[in-house]
């Protein structure tokens, strides 16, 4: 489970180091800049949380739940509140909240397997 999550969080940190490359800070116009400065920060936080878990740290699955649940929270924020749009119509959500649900649903099982 340790290897899914942080092979997950991987492939969030290619897509926010890829937005960084090509679009810089301001990743998405529509999108206010306090949120895509948050989205740029998770090209730091997503591979962090990664190397903690595959290092077997219990702070690796804390981090992972911390940033899984305020990009949740980002991400939805995004395209109710700014695009005016819904979960059937957005497939990157989706994804995301099947990985937020395996990530904070597994968390509590998988710290106990983790050192400090």
């Amino acid at each position: 489970m340790v290897c899914a999550v942080a092979a997950g969080l991987l492939v969030g940190t290619v897509t926010h180091v890829t937005d960084l490359l090509h679009h810089g800070l301001q990743a998405y116009d529509w999108a206010p800049r306090w949120l895509n400065l948050y989205w740029s920060s998770l090209a730091l936080l997503d591979p962090l949380a990664a190397v903690l878990l595959i290092r077997r740290r219990r702070r690796g699955a804390d981090l992972a739940c911390v940033v899984l649940a305020t990009d949740l929270i980002a991400n939805w924020y995004a395209i109710y509140g700014i695009q005016g749009s819904g979960i059937a119509d957005q497939p990157g959500l989706q994804r995301l909240v099947a990985f937020a649900v395996l990530v904070l649903g597994t968390a509590p099982f998988v710290r106990r397997h983790l050192s400090t």
